[in-house]
């Protein structure tokens, strides 16, 4: 009998290659509507003035100035900074931390992982409601509460972010770790290396691909962070400046949009599309300098 003769694969992807636009055509569709539209019409309103789309009017740059000399955006911004790097060097230490404790064959690993990743499961509002009410709890005991001192605040927020965050990091670094070759580790016990030795001149170095996508995460969700700042304090406690203007001093950058959006004030929204902007430049920034620098560090096996 004669065998029959297979088509080649080239023939075979010609048919796929002729329909492409057949399965990517909607992707790009809903990108395009969902993404790449609703952004350019964002950079166009933040140099008008308007309170509905239909009547916007163009202005300049005034809503960039106005942006710019808004004392309580930047308190935000510099509260965000401080915020963000806090959480960023706790969430990864202690996340890798508790991952390589996970992966030393201790028993109950898969136990413990699963409670720490829980947190990461329930959404940033009703953290903030129930953090809100264990903090005020203890506080109450001392006569205060986490909305009447700016400090109570920020640990709160760093609290809430890393208990939420760290299982979520844990899982990355466990993949990571579980990734080091083996005869990298085992030629370092050879050699008499300690520990820590192993730990920082071959595990962590072969660990730094995990270390750059937790790093650029937490960095990330630490500028955007928005549902607990609204929850938690709400930006509270105020503070009154010289001229009589009420600051949030808990208030971070993406509450403070969103409070300037939905300001009495008239032309607020411009405004606060403009800080949006600023918002996106300096996140995407950061984040796309972050993974340059990290990237470097990373060992090609």
């Amino acid at each position: 009998m004669k065998k029959k003769k297979h088509a080649p694969s080239s023939a075979l992807s010609r048919p796929l290659r002729k329909w492409w636009w057949l399965f990517m055509g909607p992707v790009v569709a809903a990108f395009i509507i969902g993404f790449v539209w609703p952004f350019i019409q964002g950079i166009y309103l933040s140099f008008c003035q308007f309170r509905l789309i239909s009547d916007a009017k163009f202005t300049g740059v005034s809503n960039y100035v106005k942006a710019f000399n808004d004392a309580s955006f930047r308190h935000a911004f510099w509260y965000t900074a401080l915020f963000a790097v806090v959480s960023l060097v706790l969430i990864n230490v202690l996340a890798f931390a508790v991952a390589y404790a996970l992966t030393q064959g201790i028993k109950g690993s898969n136990l413990f992982r699963t409670v720490f990743f829980m947190p990461n499961l329930i959404g940033g509002i009703v953290l903030g409601y129930i953090w809100s009410m264990i903090f005020d709890g203890i506080l109450s005991r001392y006569g205060t509460s986490i909305l009447l001192q700016t400090k109570y605040g920020f640990w709160g927020l760093i609290i809430l972010m890393c208990w939420q965050q760290i299982g979520y990091m844990m899982i990355i670094y466990i993949a990571g770790l579980q990734s080091v070759p083996e005869d990298m580790l085992e030629a370092a016990r050879i050699d008499g290396a300690s520990k820590s030795q192993t730990l920082f001149r071959v595990t962590i170095p072969n660990v730094m691909p995990s270390i750059t996508i937790c790093t650029f995460l937490s960095l990330t969700n630490g500028f955007k962070l928005f549902d607990q700042n609204l929850a938690l304090t709400a930006g509270q406690p105020f503070q009154i400046q010289a001229g009589g203007t009420a600051i949030k001093t808990t208030e971070m950058l993406a509450l403070n949009i969103y409070n300037t959006f939905y300001g009495q004030t008239s032309g607020s929204q411009g405004v606060a599309q403009a800080k949006a902007v600023i918002f996106f430049v300096l996140v995407a920034g950061l984040g796309l300098a972050q993974l340059a620098y990290t990237r470097k560090k990373e060992v090609q096996q």
